[in-house]
């Protein structure tokens, strides 16, 4: 094989016994998720005072060192063996890119992204505390903006396929500080979008389960691990600001990277 890596659904209620294997906790990341979520929005009823922007700044600083570390670490690990092999993966990495990009945009996923998230910015913008429909505002809107976005597919699939909880767990310390904005727009009504944001990621996490036998049976984990390593990378530039990255026109590549490595043996 071209790359030899080294390498549920999550409910509230239990966590299934079969998803504990070899040392990794399969449900993980989204568990991390929604405790963030709840943890940001307790913290956003009950503490009057806002982060400080300093703060705020640190934390993204911390994020966006901690995600470029989380995506080079992945694509390295799951990127070995002779010279030839090692370029030969690094092309299926960039190959695949190139084309998921071309698929994203045939079928315009980051515009779509992008048009639910103006949603989402515009009700928070035009919140008035007097309204009475409020709670069903702030639960869409924070359903929106924390289940669009690729982040919540690529961490599930991680979740799912290798039991690794850090893209989720970046995502928990973003969803947790958004939450706390909105609860004082919204009220409390945010906090239950924990409710879809654990459905939809622990679907995608049992979903990729599934397909873990599958995957690794013929190799084709690494190539998925590596090509969403250097996804994860892109992120950071999106945390500190520096670079709009349309992610979500990247998502393609998730599948074409090991359907390259199924052609390319």
């Amino acid at each position: 094989m071209l790359f030899e890596g080294r390498g549920g659904l999550c409910s509230l209620m239990f966590v299934d016994r079969t998803w504990l294997s070899q040392d990794r906790m399969i449900g993980l990341g989204t568990i991390l998720n929604a405790v963030g979520i709840l943890l940001g929005g307790l913290a956003g009823l009950t503490v009057a005072k806002q982060l400080s922007p300093r703060r705020q700044l640190l934390i993204k600083s911390l994020l966006g060192i901690f995600t470029v570390y989380v995506g080079l670490k992945m694509a390295w690990e799951n990127i070995n063996g002779s010279f030839g092999s090692v370029l030969k993966q690094i092309a299926i990495v960039l190959v695949s890119l190139v084309i998921g990009n071309l698929i994203g945009k045939l079928l315009c996923l980051q515009k779509g992204v992008s048009y639910l998230g103006r949603i989402a910015t515009e009700k928070f913008a035009s919140a008035d505390t007097s309204k009475p429909n409020r709670f069903a505002e702030g639960f869409i809107t924070c359903t929106l903006l924390f289940c669009v976005g690729p982040m919540a597919i690529l961490g599930a699939l991680e979740d799912g396929l290798q039991g690794k909880w850090q893209t989720l767990g970046i995502k928990a310390v973003m969803d947790g500080l958004a939450t706390m904005a909105f609860v004082s727009s919204f009220g409390w009504g945010v906090i239950l979008a924990v409710v879809p944001v654990v459905a939809y990621q622990g679907t995608i996490t049992l979903l990729a389960t599934h397909a873990d036998s599958f995957l690794r049976n013929y190799g084709l984990i690494p190539s998925i691990s590596a090509t969403g390593g250097l996804l994860v990378s892109c992120i950071a530039l999106i945390i500190l600001e520096i670079r709009r990255v349309p992610l979500a026109d990247y998502m393609p590549s998730l599948a074409v990277a090991p359907l390259l490595t199924w052609l390319w043996k």
